[in-house]
């Protein structure tokens, strides 16, 4: 699967995007990203959201803030309602959008400085996500000046939510050619579809069409981090949502997200979460 620069809708009387979107069957992987703020609204849904090098559970009500170029998906697993749709309500805005806004209204610093949290993608905490909620799920029928006050409405909201959490380890650069981001668009797209699996240095040098070293360099400008640590992040990420929504078991999560021994598994998650699977898993019993 490529990766994909998004292209949004465009309506004549907006200066911003949106889109109420309902699927049947399932949230498909669509791994992409898109220079605009993102803020997506998931009901009727569970599964796992890919933002960056963040894996994590999502469930019916989940709001998160996706900052510009950050690359994103949701992947469903169940509904809640199997005679309803998945819905996600998403709202784009551009940047400069915010800028504009904030610029010349002071009383939007607050909205500023949510905005300046969202480069690694946020998600709000739930009670800040149920205030919105109404006025989220009825944006789509407003007129379209009353819209554009709503979603600032509903920015303005979150901006005090303190508790929210940032979910990538860090925002992405987006320097370089465009040759040079889908290069490394097709790299991270490889690992997030395989990386329960054994990948090799010289397997993704191939798919970026550089060698080991060049890939190197590559990962580096582009994600601030090497990809062995970027598909441990994967890695426990996934095992992280396992143990926190799931009954498994720790040593059926360790082989299910890449990990072959038991003892390695252990170390990495202990290394990036300070604590053990086990202690993980006893903070949401």
């Amino acid at each position: 699967m490529r990766p994909f620069l998004e292209k949004l809708p465009v309506f004549p009387d907006s200066s911003w995007s949106y889109l109420n979107r309902r699927l049947d069957d399932a949230i498909p992987f669509q791994w992409h990203h898109h220079p605009e703020y993102e803020l997506t609204l998931t009901l009727n849904s569970r599964g796992q959201r890919f933002i960056g090098d963040h894996v994590g559970a999502y469930d019916d009500g989940d709001l998160v803030l996706v900052g510009p170029n950050l690359p994103h998906t949701w992947v469903s697993q169940e509904k809640l309602d199997a005679g309803q749709p998945h819905i996600a309500l998403v709202l784009w805005f551009h940047p400069n959008w915010a800028v504009r806004l904030t610029e010349g209204f002071p009383e939007f610093r607050g909205v500023q400085a949510l905005l300046a949290r969202a480069g690694c993608g946020l998600k709000f905490s739930e009670p800040f996500a149920k205030t919105v909620r109404a006025e989220h799920e009825a944006i789509f029928d407003l007129a379209p000046a009353e819209r554009t006050l709503s979603l600032l409405r509903i920015l303005d909201r979150l901006a005090g939510d303190d508790a929210a959490v940032p979910l990538a380890s860090l925002p992405v650069k987006q320097e370089g050619a465009p040759e040079s981001r889908e290069r490394i668009d097709r790299v991270i797209t490889h690992i997030h579809m395989h990386y329960s699996e054994q990948i090799s240095l010289a397997e993704l040098a191939d798919i970026a069409a550089l060698s080991v070293s060049g890939l190197h360099r590559l990962f580096a400008k582009h994600m601030q981090t090497t990809v062995t640590d970027y598909v441990m992040r994967m890695r426990i990420g996934d095992a992280s949502a396992r143990l926190s929504g799931t009954d498994q078991p720790i040593q059926h999560i360790a082989n299910a997200v890449g990990y072959g021994a038991l003892s390695n598994f252990n170390r990495q998650f202990r290394a990036l979460k300070a604590m053990s699977p086990r202690e993980y898993r006893r903070l949401f019993r």
